[in-house]
């Protein structure tokens, strides 16, 4: 049964798309069966995997609103063997129609359950903002990375989001068991970034991912030609950085240790 992983981070301009596309890319060229969901109405990660949101007719809404199967709106990623739940603008009217719905917050869990066989690892791309869609996703899901970049001003909402995870767990969903973080956008030569990437470390200990992500220039090219960075350019360092992240997944979690989707009911 598959991992399931929200990338989730109410702070704009963190690295949750870059970090959730080449996550996939990286743990799909490890062999690993995986589907990246896009729930940001934004839909940066469709296009940073080659997939049109304009001209894609079945997205993510569709299944949120039960139009369509989730396996019907499923794209492939052939550039970085992955499959896609594609999102688009039309995700943002989901948050007003939800509301009338039973169980709403529970819509893409669901879906899930439906194909929960074909993939070792689901990453979910999460808006930034702790809205119904980020609850689905959170919901839906065994675990949250949160990618944090190394500034004292990035840890201020951090305690509003692992708040909102555990309220998550003890109601709703009481398989949502890790919390991990992982540093992104660093840069060594800044001293501010050490000490705070250091403390962050001491303070949340294995919570803290070992591997962390350089602020690198080829990692913010690569969505303007549909492309993971890993794809895009392996040799770079964000590229390699991500690579040893994908190792690290594999390593502390392995690809059979999450629960059966049928348990999650």
């Amino acid at each position: 049964m598959p991992h399931i992983f929200c990338v989730a981070n109410q702070k704009g301009g963190v690295g949750k798309t870059t970090t959730t596309v080449n996550l996939a890319a990286s743990l799909a060229a490890r062999q690993q069966r995986v589907l990246l969901i896009d729930l940001d109405p934004q839909g940066n990660a469709t296009m940073g995997s080659g997939v049109d949101k304009q001209s894609a007719e079945q997205t993510v809404y569709e299944v949120l609103v039960g139009t369509v199967p989730i396996r019907d709106a499923i794209v492939r990623c052939e550039a970085a063997g992955y499959d896609v739940l594609p999102a688009n603008r039309e995700l943002a009217g989901a948050e007003v129609e939800l509301v009338t719905f039973d169980k709403r917050e529970r819509r893409l869990r669901d879906a899930l359950a439906k194909i929960a066989n074909d993939y070792d690892f689901i990453l979910i791309d999460c808006p930034p903002a702790l809205s119904l869609l980020t609850l689905n996703g959170l919901c839906a899901a065994n675990g949250v990375i949160i990618p944090m970049q190394c500034e004292y001003f990035a840890l201020e909402g951090l305690s509003d989001l692992v708040n909102t995870i555990k309220r998550v767990n003890g109601n709703l969903n009481r398989d949502l068991r890790e919390i991990a973080l992982l540093r992104v956008m660093f840069d060594p030569r800044i001293t501010l970034q050490q000490q705070v990437a250091e403390q962050i470390k001491q303070h949340f200990g294995s919570k803290v991912f070992d591997a962390v992500i350089p602020r690198n220039v080829r990692l913010a090219e690569a969505p303007s030609y549909g492309l993971p960075g890993v794809v895009f350019d392996k040799s770079s360092r964000g590229a390699r950085a991500y690579n040893d992240f994908s190792a690290e997944i594999l390593k502390r979690y392995g690809a059979s240790k999450a629960p059966a989707l049928s348990e999650m009911q």
